[in-house]
């Protein structure tokens, strides 16, 4: 290959590589992801910040007119995402994920949340919000430079979202629900473990070959009601089978076979058709 041939080559290897690379650049209004755990509940706030650069942001003639819809940031709609139920403003809200709109004004600010449905604003418009509350702006003494969600006046069950922009700041009041959560809770770990708990147990000491007296104690607890299941019935035959205890088995078998026929199960009623034939020649 000839030098000039060579050269031709190499000029096309770089406008090839100068086609196909990209610029980075920064973004105007960069992407922030802000969570805050307020009692139980966990809070994801997902939204774009624009600066004001020394432009007039809310009023008559502004960057965000009063009395229009704002998506809340800039680029898509601002995404806010609730673990558990919540309250805002004292209106029930669903654990979920809700893009928030907007729509300022001089003397109150209506906060709307609407299922999440993508990141196009302008489609949540002329939907009706799953929650609209007014709340009242405060006015800053300092200039707030880029728009801000935070979460303040964190309590136990209860925080302010706050939505902060130029020298205007919109609190925001989420409750949460923590009484009740932990009430639970405590009723339910001091009850004991549940009879699933017993059942899963006891599957998992039999399926390993662990201690089986253990596991056919604790299947034992989980049939102990008043509508045992035919398939924990079942795990009680095959247990005391393994132990060598055949005749409790096959009472338990049979026990099952009822149960399964009862539920419609042809499968489990067929399984017990045959431990109990097996067992009786024990």
């Amino acid at each position: 290959m000839t030098k000039l041939r060579l050269a031709i080559v190499a000029l096309a290897c770089l406008f090839i590589s100068g086609v196909s690379a990209q610029i980075s650049t920064p973004a105007a209004s960069p992407s922030c992801k802000i969570e805050q755990k307020v009692g139980l509940t966990d809070i994801k706030v997902e939204y774009s910040r624009p600066s004001a650069k020394g432009r007039k942001i809310f009023g008559a003639d502004a960057v965000v007119s009063f009395g229009n819809f704002w998506r809340t940031g800039a680029n898509s709609v601002t995404k806010v995402s609730f673990s558990e139920d919540v309250s805002v403003e004292g209106m029930a809200v669903k654990k979920g994920d809700y893009g928030l709109l907007t729509k300022p004004g001089a003397d109150s600010w209506a906060v709307n949340f609407y299922k999440y449905d993508g990141g196009n604003w302008s489609a949540y418009i002329e939907k009706t919000p799953d929650v609209s509350v007014m709340v009242k702006p405060v006015m800053l003494s300092q200039q707030v430079e880029t728009f801000t969600i935070d979460f303040n006046n964190i309590e136990t069950s209860q925080a302010t979202m706050t939505l902060s922009w130029e020298k205007t700041l919109v609190p925001v009041k989420i409750g949460v629900e923590v009484d009740k959560v932990v009430m639970a809770n405590i009723e339910k770990v001091m009850a004991g473990p549940s009879t699933n708990d017993y059942y899963n147990a006891a599957s998992y000491y039999h399926d390993s070959g662990k201690d089986l007296e253990q596991a056919l104690e604790w299947v034992k607890k989980a049939n102990n009601v008043s509508s045992p299941k035919f398939w924990q019935v079942r795990k009680e035959a095959l247990i005391l089978a393994d132990l060598g205890r055949y005749k409790e088995a096959i009472a338990a078998a049979k026990l099952s076979k009822e149960l399964a026929s009862a539920a419609g199960n042809d499968e489990y009623v067929k399984m017990n058709e045959v431990s109990i034939a097996a067992w009786m020649k024990k």
